[in-house]
């Protein structure tokens, strides 16, 4: 029976892994108190390790905002999100909550035994049976994808590149003003998702990034929220 190690520092996080043995499988899981899938994938990945031998996995629970120098050097763009490796060889990635992928991907790269299984309530979330045609229902499956995401925290910025690092100027200065204003907010990298990048432009009716959500609402991109702050001082005052 593994443990699941709650990392609290870059130290802890490199000492674990410099001591992991060279056949031991190291799964990450980056994870934000904001998102609620993180909450669900917590469990999944504490199941995962329960299950299995501290002799084959390590398992290293850590928030990708509070320790961004870790989150950043695996490109974490969006949560939860995991990484397996060994050797600090990267071996596989998962984003979003698929425990089925992850759990599939643990054993196969574990060498775990094939009983390891999820808790009740993931395996039957993907049962569901539906009669829509394929093509309506991968539209119907990407909106509310969509749904989740925009949702996913009180104030949440669809942005190119990540906070640390913009890949626009847009996106560059919104970040600037939700720094200088001390917003909390949750992000999403669309150059790490093409899906999400072209959904969102139709399920927002807005064709430009970044885009900036509250309470799951669509505010605008950077003209907008920055009149929104010189309009009223008060905006996204404690979100």
């Amino acid at each position: 029976m593994s443990t699941v190690h709650t990392i609290k520092s870059v130290e802890q996080f490199n000492k674990l892994i410099e001591g992991a043995g060279e056949n031991v499988l190291v799964a990450l899981n980056f994870h934000a108190p904001w998102a609620a899938p993180c909450e669900q994938m917590n469990k999944v990945f504490s199941s995962l390790a329960a299950q299995s031998s501290p002799d084959t996995t390590l398992f290293l629970s850590i928030d990708a905002e509070e320790l961004p120098d870790i989150s950043e050097s695996y490109e974490v763009s969006a949560v939860p999100y995991f990484v397996l490796l060994k050797n600090k060889q990267i071996l596989d990635t998962i984003s979003g909550a698929d425990s089925t992928k992850l759990s599939t991907s643990l054993i196969k790269l574990s060498g775990a035994s094939a009983a390891i299984s999820l808790p009740p309530a993931q395996t039957t979330t993907s049962a569901a049976i539906t009669t829509a045609a394929p093509e309506q229902q991968e539209e119907e499956d990407l909106n509310t994808r969509l749904s989740k995401l925009v949702n996913a925290a009180p104030v949440m910025l669809f942005m190119k590149g990540t906070p640390a690092q913009p890949q626009c100027g847009f996106s560059r200065q919104l970040v600037a003003l939700l720094r200088e204003r001390g917003v909390r907010y949750g992000f999403f990298n669309i150059l790490a998702d093409d899906e999400v990048r072209q959904g969102l432009k139709t399920f927002s009716d807005w064709p430009t990034f970044p885009q900036l959500y509250v309470d799951g609402q669509l505010i605008g991109g950077l003209d907008i929220v920055r009149e929104e702050f010189e309009n009223d001082p008060a905006f996204l005052k404690g979100a």
